[in-house]
């Protein structure tokens, strides 16, 4: 899981959804489980 400053290029990969859990915006990917990332 990567921590980034923007997670836009995250969200673009097929199958990213964005999730806020406890202030802290996810991306998760079932598609792809690499493509995993955190903001905040």
């Amino acid at each position: 899981m990567k921590v980034r400053n923007s997670i836009r290029s995250l969200k673009r990969q097929p199958g990213a959804q964005v999730v806020r859990r406890r202030g802290r915006i996810y991306v998760i990917n079932k598609r792809n489980p690499r493509m995993k990332g955190r903001q905040g």
